[in-house]
């Protein structure tokens, strides 16, 4: 009897135990918990505006490509950026190439989407004729509205990590949890430029300009072609290449004294060698050879 009063008493000891010990969670951990679960709720919460935003607004980027005939491609260049900034818009680029009468240019301009339609009725007007028109489309509300969802998840992120920059507790949790916000908040500034990109893509169309003359000014022959200039700079060149022979002959007496007394005992060698041995006439030791 006394025994089992011995080992009640020990397990209620060790249940009592127990019941104190698990209250006792670190700060720390019941602030990540705290932190996971809100992070849950936020994804859920955004899960479900992703669906009712996508319903309400679409944002579609309209570009266009479009090639011009035109009498003067200078002067349609001048009117397109004129026509740009009077639709409210501007100049991306702008470039001028070839040659007097034979120009060749391209521009490429922003206009508001409202204007996008009207611009391009005003473009072709400009032209003598359209070479070609290609326009496009594209639907980029679901990536829009992803990246909002993102920025809101960061930036609730974020106040979670300050929250629990504010309650650590040693240098090593601090720095950690800095580290953390510190990423979390490149994040939200790369997440804020996709969605300003994107919403300029959508507000903004651009449009790219071909101009091309409405025909060719380059004559038959090639401009500055010339056959009594071409005549003269034939009899310039042999004048120059006589020129430089005659300094080569010059160059050649003027070192005489050196390479003369060379050359002289070459000559000499050679000669000797051709001259037939004393006593015997020249073609006579070819004769004996024949006979015998």
């Amino acid at each position: 009897m006394r025994r089992s009063v011995i080992f009640l008493s020990l397990l209620l000891l060790l249940l009592v135990g127990l019941a104190c010990a698990g209250p006792e969670a670190p700060e720390m951990s019941q602030d990540r918990t705290a932190l996971e679960q809100s992070l849950s709720n936020e994804v859920s919460k955004d899960s479900g505006e992703v669906t009712t935003a996508s319903a309400e607004q679409r944002l579609i980027v309209h570009n266009a490509r479009i090639s011009l005939a035109v009498e003067d491609v200078l002067d349609a260049r001048n009117q397109i950026a004129h026509l740009a900034e009077s639709v409210g818009g501007y100049v991306v680029s702008s470039t001028i190439s070839g040659e007097e009468g034979d120009v060749t240019g391209s521009i490429s301009i922003r206009v508001p989407d409202s204007r996008f339609e009207q611009t391009l009725g005003e473009l072709r007007s400009l032209a003598t004729r359209v070479r070609s028109e290609n326009t496009s489309a594209k639907d980029i509300t679901e990536e829009y509205v992803d990246f909002k969802a993102r920025l809101r998840n960061a930036e609730a992120t974020e106040g979670q990590y300050l929250a629990l920059l504010g309650k650590a507790k040693d240098t090593e949790e601090t720095l950690k949890v800095y580290e953390r916000l510190s990423q979390v908040r490149r994040e939200i500034e790369q997440i804020k430029a996709k969605i300003q990109y994107l919403e300029q893509s959508a507000a903004l169309s651009l449009i790219e300009i071909e101009l091309r003359p409405i025909a060719s000014a380059r004559g038959l022959v090639a401009a500055g072609w010339n056959a009594l200039e071409i005549l003269k700079g034939a009899v310039r060149g042999l004048i120059a290449t006589a020129q430089t022979l005659a300094a080569l002959a010059i160059w050649l007496l003027a070192f005489a004294p050196l390479w003369g007394p060379v050359v002289a005992v070459i000559l000499w060698l050679q000669r000797r060698r051709r001259k037939p041995p004393s006593g015997k006439a020249p073609g006579e030791e070819t004769k004996a050879g024949n006979a015998v």
